[in-house]
């Protein structure tokens, strides 16, 4: 594998947002009305940009969400994540061990990103390397927040790597013409045909990485 550059998504590939996060969307919901578990949530929404989620809910149920509910949503998430957030399992050793360059690509904004990666004692392996949606105006499924990191790297798309754990995220890197392993939560998921090879963990895509001289023991 001839790869110079890997990507990985934030939420639920390198810090174990996405139940807490979805919990707290549900919970904001019902304020208004709306009743959805943070399990049907994460289903429908994994990766998704959060506006889109709305956007989506008010059309299909009526709902009217006040103007200030998104501002009101992250704010209630950063206090819970600073409190509870975690990185997903492996995640810390596998960014140390990569030998050849890394970032992270997120739909959340910039702020989200870095709140979460400080948090969880990530950050300092992502200084100058966190690429936001929302800077880019380009959300997965479209392809062009991968590209965009592909291009300040200096690689081609088809050597670099996307580590993803959503539909949206594993089809903006199949539509982006790179490598993507898909992480276990889109196991049962359409998304994971497209992907290039599925892992049950972050250790796995290590041990991947290392059979490929990609990562050190």
């Amino acid at each position: 594998m001839a790869s110079k550059l890997v990507i990985f998504d934030c939420d639920g590939v390198l810090v174990d947002s996405e139940k807490l996060g979805n919990d707290i969307f549900a919970e904001m919901l019902a304020i208004y009305g709306h009743q959805i578990s943070g399990d049907e949530s994460e289903g429908r929404f994994r990766g998704m940009k959060l506006g889109v989620c709305l956007e989506i809910l008010e059309r299909e149920t009526g709902i009217e969400l006040p103007e200030s509910f998104e501002t009101d949503l992250r704010q209630r998430m950063s206090l819970v994540f600073q409190a509870q957030l975690r990185p997903v399992e492996g995640a810390l050793r596998l960014v140390e061990s990569l030998r050849i360059p890394f970032c992270v690509a997120s739909s959340g904004p910039r702020k989200k990103i870095e709140e979460n990666l400080q948090t969880t004692n990530l950050y300092p392996h992502f200084v100058g390397k966190i690429f936001s949606a929302y800077e880019f105006n380009s959300w997965k499924p479209d392809p062009g927040l991968f590209l965009s990191a592909a291009r300040h790297f200096g690689v081609a798309p088809k050597d670099c790597i996307v580590v993803e754990d959503s539909f949206a995220g594993v089809s903006a890197g199949v539509a982006a013409n790179m490598t993507v392993l898909a992480l276990s939560a889109v196991v049962e998921d359409k998304s994971v045909v497209a992907a290039h090879k599925v892992f049950a963990s972050l250790d796995e895509i290590h041990k991947f990485f290392v059979s490929q001289n990609l990562s050190h023991e």
